[in-house]
C-alpha cells in the first residue's frame, strides 16, 4: 500500500504518510517519533503540524515516511503502530484463520497494553480486553475485537495479521500534580517516603470514588514483616476489592492466625519457636481437613488475618500456585494456564494495582494489566520495580522501602 515518491533520480525512495494526534507535544511523543524513522533507517518531512494553542488542547501531525525499499517502510510503519502513528488513508485490518489450535497465524499483530482500535467495516472499534502480547480476534459482523491469549486461539478464529487497519491510542501525561503527575518509574530509597504514601493514598480514594476496584498484590514477606495487621485493616475499611497472590501468603496468614508464627519465627518477639518449622504444614493441614479457606472461616477455625478479613469482606481471590508450594492450600490453582485465565476475569473493573514484596506475582500482573491502569510497586529490592517497567509496565511508579512502615502509614492514612 506505499505510495512511490518519484523524483527522477535513480535513488527515488518509497513513501508513506501517516498522522498522528493528541498531546503529542507536552507528552513528547512527536519526537520519539521522529526518532524512532531515524533510528530504522528511514527519513520524514513534516507535510503538516497543529499545535494545540492551549494545555488542554490537542495537537496534529502529518508525516511523509521514506524508506529505501517496501520492506524497510513496512517495518518503519509496524515499529509506529506503537507510537500511534497511523495512515493517512487508512485500510481495513486483514485477517486470517487461525490453521492451528494454541497459535497464531505467521503474521499476527502483536498487543501493546495501550488503547489500540481496529478498522473494520470503515469504522475504528475498540479493542477489548487490552493486554500486552496477545493476538486480537475479531467479530466482522457484529464489529468487535478483543484481545485473545495464544493458548485461547481456536481453528478458524479470525486473527488480524499486520499492521493495517490498527492503530494505538497511546497514554497521555495527567496534568493534576499527583502521584501519577508525570508517569515516573524511577527507581529511588531516596524519594520522600510521607508524600509518596500519601499520594497512593489519594489514588485509592479517587479509585474508589469511581467506581472502580484496587487490586493487592502480595508476598509472603507482608506476614513475615508483621504487616498483616494493618493489610488485614486496610480490607476490612473496605480499600481493598481483590487479591493477588501465591500459596506462601495465604500460609503463612493463616500459620500467624492459628499459631502466631510466621515460618516458625514468633511474629511478637522475632524468635524463631521450639518445632516452629512445622507450623506451616500444620497451618496447611488444618485448612484442608476442613475443605478450604472459607469453611474454616465460617467453622471458627480461622478467626483473624488476611485470608480472615478476604471471606469477611468478600474480596475476591486468586491464589496462583508454584513447583515448590507445600500443600498446597485447597483453594490454589496449581493449572497456571487456569491461574491465568482468573487472574484475567479479576481484573475487570480495576482502577489501580498495588504490588507489594513479589517479583513474580506482580510482573504477571503486570503483564496483563491495560496501560491506563496506575500501578505502585513496593519492595525492598530495586530490581523488583526495575524488571517491572524493563517488562513493558512502564506506568508503574516504584517505592524502595520495607513494607511494614509503608502499610503502617498507608492504614494511618486511609483510616
Amino acid at each position: 500500500m506505499a505510495n512511490d515518491e518519484r523524483s527522477g533520480s535513480a535513488d527515488a525512495l518509497i513513501g508513506e504518510e501517516v498522522e498522528v494526534r493528541g498531546h503529542i507535544i507536552d507528552s513528547l511523543l512527536l519526537p520519539k517519533i521522529l526518532d524512532r524513522i531515524l533510528q530504522m533507517g528511514g527519513n520524514f518531512e513534516i507535510r503538516e503540524c497543529q499545535i494545540g494553542a492551549r494545555r488542554v488542547d490537542p495537537s496534529y501531525a502529518r508525516i511523509l515516511i521514506r524508506a529505501d525499499d517496501p520492506e524497510k517502510l513496512e517495518e518503519i510503519l509496524g515499529d509506529l503502530v506503537e507510537h500511534g502513528a497511523s495512515a493517512v488513508l487508512a485500510e481495513d485490518a486483514r485477517t486470517q484463520p487461525a490453521d492451528i489450535a494454541g497459535a497464531f497465524p505467521e503474521d499476527f499483530y502483536s498487543t501493546t497494553n495501550q488503547r489500540t482500535q481496529v478498522r473494520l467495516g470503515g469504522v475504528w472499534v475498540d479493542v477489548a480486553r487490552q493486554e500486552m502480547d496477545c493476538g486480537i480476534e475479531v467479530d466482522p459482523v457484529a464489529l468487535t475485537a478483543r484481545c485473545v491469549a495464544m493458548t485461547d486461539v481456536v481453528v478458524g478464529m479470525p486473527i488480524v495479521v499486520g499492521h493495517d487497519g490498527v492503530r494505538v491510542v497511546p497514554l497521555e501525561r495527567p496534568r493534576d500534580a499527583n502521584l501519577f503527575g508525570f508517569m515516573s518509574s524511577n527507581v529511588s530509597s531516596e524519594k520522600p517516603k510521607a508524600i509518596s504514601f500519601k499520594g497512593v493514598a489519594d489514588t485509592i480514594r479517587e479509585t474508589r470514588a469511581e467506581g472502580k476496584k484496587v487490586l493487592l498484590v502480595g508476598g509472603p514477606a507482608i506476614v513475615h514483616t508483621g504487616s498483616s495487621v494493618h493489610v488485614a485493616q486496610l480490607i476490612r475499611e473496605g480499600w481493598i476489592q481483590t487479591l493477588f497472590a501465591g500459596n506462601a501468603l495465604a500460609t503463612h496468614d493463616i500459620e500467624q492466625a492459628l499459631y502466631g508464627t510466621s515460618l516458625g519465627v514468633s511474629i511478637s518477639k522475632g524468635e524463631p519457636l521450639e518445632h516452629g518449622h512445622e507450623h506451616h504444614l500444620r497451618a496447611i493441614n488444618a485448612i484442608r481437613r476442613v475443605g478450604g479457606i472459607k469453611q474454616a472461616v465460617d467453622l471458627g477455625v480461622l478467626k483473624s488475618g488476611i485470608m480472615f478479613e478476604c471471606v469477611q469482606a468478600g474480596v475476591e481471590m486468586v491464589l496462583a500456585g508454584s513447583i515448590r508450594d507445600d500443600g498446597p492450600l485447597p483453594e490454589v490453582i496449581t493449572d497456571t494456564l487456569r491461574a491465568q485465565s482468573r487472574m484475567r476475569e479479576a481484573i475487570e473493573g480495576v482502577g489501580f494495582a498495588l504490588l507489594i514484596a513479589t517479583a513474580l506475582h506482580s510482573i504477571a500482573t503486570g503483564n496483563i494489566l491495560p496501560a491506563w491502569v496506575k500501578v505502585v510497586c513496593v519492595d525492598i529490592n530495586p530490581a523488583t520495580v526495575t524488571k517491572l517497567s524493563d517488562r513493558g509496565t512502564f506506568q508503574t511508579i516504584g517505592l524502595v522501602t520495607d513494607v511494614e512502615p509503608f502499610f503502617r502509614s498507608l492504614a494511618a492514612e486511609l483510616a
